[in-house]
C-alpha cells in the first residue's frame, strides 16, 4: 500500500488507466459471457423441443406396433451432429412407456429395454419426480440441482391417449468450448487495446505529471529557498495545474514578504533593546549631569571668585558637560535614516503581522485606509509607529472584542487612530503613558509606546490618546512633503 502511494504519477497514470482498460475488458467479457450463455440456452431449449415433437409424432407409429428396431433407426437418425453447434448435439435420447421403463434408447448398453432410467442414479433418478403434476401433455424442460445434465421431456401421445415420452439430455459441458472461445477473443481484444494504450498513457502521463513534479520539486525548496523556489519554472495556463502553480507563486511571495516582515520585527526588537539601554544610560548620566551643570551656574552667578583662570575652567566643563548632556539626548531618539516612501503596502503587511495576535485572542481587526499612493515619510519608522500602537491595542483589547485602525492622508499631514474597545485608561496613568516600562499588563515590556513617542517626536508629529469607558484611541499627526 505505502510501494503504490509513493509511485511517481508517471507510473501511476499509466497503471491507472491500463487497470481501468483492463477492469472494462472483464466487465464487458462477463456480460457477453452471460448473454451468450442465455442465447445458447434459448436456442437449444427451441431446438430440443422442436425435435422432441418431431420424434414424439414419429415414433407413435412403431411404439404402437413394438417395433423396437425402427424406433432406434429413428433415433439413430435424429441424433446427426452439428458441427458448427456442438451443444445441439443430445448426449442421450429415451424412449419411456407410460410406466417410464425403457422402450427404446440411444445408448442401450446403458440404458437395456424395460429397465428403469432411475437405476442410472444422479439425475436421471429425478425424472419422473420431477414430470409429476401440471399437463402431462405439454412439453418440460427438467434441470435437476446439481446436475450436469439437463432434459426436454415431450409426450407420446396417440388418439389423446399418452403413450410415454421422448426424453432428450443434454449436457452442460458442451457449452464450454463456445465460452472458452469468446473469453479468448475477449483476451486478445484487450492485449491489443493495451498495446496500444499503454504508450499512449505514458505519454499522456509524462505531459501531465511533468509541471506537477516540477512544483512538488519547487515546494521541496520551500521555506529554506524562497528566491530560488520562486524563480522555478512552472506551467502557466488556465487549467487546474495552471491554477495551482499560480497560486504557488503568491503563496511564495507571500512567505517572502513574511520573512521580511520578521526580519523587520528582529530590527524592531533589537531596537528596543538598544532603547532600554540608552534609558538606563540616560537614567544614570542625566541626574548628576544635571547636578554639575547646576553647580556649575550657581557658582558661576554667585560666586565671589574673580580669577580669570578658574572661570575660564568652569566655562570649559560647562560646554564639555553640556555637549555629553546632548549626547546622551542623540540616544534617545533614533537617527533618521535614509528610507524608502511609506505605502498602501506598508499598511496590509502590518495587517498581516497584528491579526497573528488578533486571531489568538479571537479580536476582530477592522483597516479604513485611504492611503492610495507613497507618501514622503520613512516607511521604516511609519511601520514601527502602526505595528506598536496595533499590538498595543489588541493587548489592551477585550478577548473576543475588536481594533479598528484608521489611516488617512490630509493636507501635508497623515492621521492615524487606533481603537480598541478594552478597559479605559485611568487619568493617573496618562502622565507617565508614554515612559519606558510604565506598563501594568503581564504581556508587554512597556517600551510599545515609548518608541513611538520618541519615533513621532522625531518626525516633528504629535500624538495624543483618549480614553473613556468603551473605547481608548490612540491619534497620530505627522507631517510629510519632506525628502525621504
Amino acid at each position: 500500500m505505502i510501494f503504490r502511494r509513493n509511485l511517481s504519477l508517471r507510473w501511476k497514470i499509466p497503471l491507472r488507466v491500463m487497470g481501468a482498460v483492463l477492469g472494462t475488458a472483464i466487465s464487458v467479457t462477463a456480460a457477453l459471457v452471460v448473454w451468450e450463455y442465455d442465447e445458447m440456452r434459448l436456442n437449444l431449449e427451441g431446438h430440443a423441443k422442436s425435435l422432441g415433437r418431431v420424434l414424439a409424432n414419429t415414433l407413435v407409429g412403431p411404439v404402437l406396433h413394438d417395433d423396437i428396431w425402427r424406433a432406434y433407426e429413428i433415433l439413430q437418425s435424429a441424433r446427426e451432429t452439428y458441427p458448427a453447434a456442438p451443444e445441439l448435439h443430445a448426449e442421450v435420447v429415451l424412449i419411456t412407456d407410460a410406466d417410464y421403463k425403457v422402450f427404446v434408447s440411444s445408448k442401450p448398453r446403458e440404458f437395456p429395454i424395460g429397465s428403469s432410467p432411475a437405476t442410472k442414479g444422479g439425475a436421471y433418478a429425478q425424472l419422473r419426480s420431477g414430470s409429476v403434476g401440471g399437463d402431462a401433455m405439454a412439453q418440460r424442460v427438467l434441470e435437476p440441482a446439481g446436475s450436469p445434465v439437463y432434459f426436454v421431456m415431450s409426450p407420446l401421445v396417440a388418439d389423446g391417449v399418452a403413450l410415454g415420452h421422448v426424453i432428450l439430455g443434454y449436457s452442460k459441458v458442451s457449452f464450454m468450448p463456445r465460452f472458452v472461445g469468446l473469453v479468448k477473443r475477449a483476451a486478445l481484444v484487450t492485449v491489443l487495446v493495451l498495446l496500444i494504450i499503454a504508450p499512449i498513457s505514458w505519454v499522456w502521463a509524462s505531459r501531465t505529471g511533468e509541471p506537477l513534479l516540477r512544483l512538488a520539486e519547487a515546494m521541496r525548496r520551500v521555506p529554506g529557498e524562497l528566491a530560488e523556489s520562486r524563480l522555478t519554472d512552472l506551467p502557466k495556463s488556465g487549467d487546474e495545474i495552471g491554477q495551482l502553480a499560480e497560486a504557488y507563486q503568491r503563496m511564495v511571495g507571500e512567505l517572502k514578504d513574511k520573512q521580511e516582515l520578521e526580519r523587520q520585527m528582529v530590527v524592531s526588537e533589537r531596537l528596543a533593546a538598544v532603547g532600554r539601554l540608552t534609558a538606563g544610560i540616560a537614567h544614570e548620566i542625566n541626574n548628576p549631569l544635571a547636578g554639575m551643570l547646576t553647580a556649575i551656574n550657581t557658582y558661576q552667578r554667585h560666586g565671589s571668585g574673580n580669577d580669570p583662570l578658574a572661570l575660564s575652567t568652569l566655562s570649559l566643563l560647562e560646554r564639555g558637560l553640556t555637549q555629553i548632556r546632548h549626547t546622551v539626548g542623540a540616544l534617545l531618539v533614533e537617527s533618521k535614516a535614509k528610507d524608502r516612501p511609506f505605502a498602501p503596502e506598508d499598511v496590509a503587511d502590518l495587517l498581516i503581522l497584528a491579526e497573528a495576535e488578533a486571531h489568538g485572542r479571537g479580536i476582530g481587526v477592522v483597516v479604513v485606509s485611504e492611503l492610495h499612493q507613497p507618501l514622503a515619510l520613512p516607511a521604516t519608522l511609519m511601520r514601527q509607529i502602526l505595528l506598536n500602537l496595533l499590538l498595543n491595542a489588541i493587548s489592551a483589547a477585550e478577548e473576543g472584542g475588536g481594533v479598528r485602525l484608521l489611516v488617512e492622508p490630509g493636507d501635508r499631514h497623515l492621521r492615524l487612530a487606533v481603537t480598541n474597545d478594552g478597559d479605559y485608561i485611568p487619568q493617573e496613568r496618562m502622565d507617565t503613558l508614554f515612559e519606558p516600562f510604565a506598563t501594568t499588563s503581564d504581556r508587554g515590556h512597556g517600551l510599545g509606546l515609548w518608541i513611538v513617542y520618541q519615533i513621532v517626536q522625531q518626525l516633528a508629529g504629535e500624538i495624543e490618546v483618549e480614553s473613556l469607558p468603551g473605547y481608548t484611541t490612540f491619534k497620530v499627526d505627522i507631517p510629510y512633503g519632506n525628502t525621504v
